[in-house]
């Protein structure tokens, strides 16, 4: 596949929008992106994590300026869950294995994008710290050995719990994304993985959909029709990574 095909742009462009738009990073987007377009798995992973720093960043500046960022909402899950991305970068993964995993975990965004988890809670409720922190730990370890920051799994299980709203819920998950996947890139890059060249093409384009998708964001602005394009290659890809029979 060329590295510019422009479905491909368009489909990265728009993950890249979207998830910015919730506070996160995009990476379980553009895994699923790179599996249905027959991307080599050997850059899958340090690809995602390269272009979900950048997203992310953009997306928790966007969210601090506004003042929806709580501080203690977010460390007691960062204090466990760093050191455990790192960790996990390290796990070697069966192939068939690792796309059963990640068609799982888009099952999270394709909710998300449905509005499952869309809807502010009524009240809130204080933070159990010890659970944070075991929340925190799983989300890291399972986030380096995919190779996604762990937003999309944290952001539902804040809101369920009543632990914030959905502005704090997304201020909070870009941050934690930002590090996690700062973690588990240095966690692939100490055991040797080497960041392909392709991949600053795509941040060039992530960064585009990051910043304009922050930026609707916090204006408030929703578009019906890009959640269904994604929702539905989201669906086409966790299909796809369910149903893989051949280790390949």
């Amino acid at each position: 596949m060329e590295s510019l095909d422009i479905l491909f742009v368009i489909l990265l462009l728009i993950v890249a929008f979207l998830y910015s738009s919730v506070g996160h990073g995009g990476a379980s987007g553009y895994l699923a992106l790179m599996a249905l377009f027959g991307i080599a798995p050997s850059i899958m992973k340090s690809s995602a994590l390269v272009m979900n720093i950048f997203v992310s960043l953009i997306a928790f500046i966007g969210y601090y300026r506004a003042g929806y960022f709580k501080y203690k909402l977010f460390v007691p899950f960062a204090i466990t869950s760093i050191p455990a991305s790192f960790a996990g970068a390290y796990m070697i993964v069966d192939a068939l294995v690792y796309k059963r995993i990640l068609g799982l975990i888009l099952i999270f965004p394709i909710l998300r994008l449905f509005g499952v988890f869309g809807k502010d809670p009524d009240s809130t409720k204080s933070l159990n710290l010890m659970l944070a922190l075991i929340i925190g730990a799983a989300i890291g370890f399972l986030s380096g050995m995919i190779g996604i920051g762990g937003g999309i799994i944290l952001s539902p299980v804040i809101l369920l719990l009543h632990w914030g709203n959905m502005k704090e819920t997304a201020a909070v998950s870009a941050i934690f994304i930002f590090v996690n996947s700062v973690s588990g890139l240095a966690g692939l890059i100490s055991k040797g993985v080497v960041i392909d060249s392709v991949v600053y093409v795509w941040v060039a384009i992530v960064l585009i959909g990051g910043i304009t998708g922050t930026y609707f964001a916090t204006k408030k602005f929703t578009n019906p029709l890009l959640k269904k394009i994604l929702s539905f290659v989201l669906l086409i890809a966790s299909v796809k990574l369910l149903t893989i029979t051949e280790n390949k």
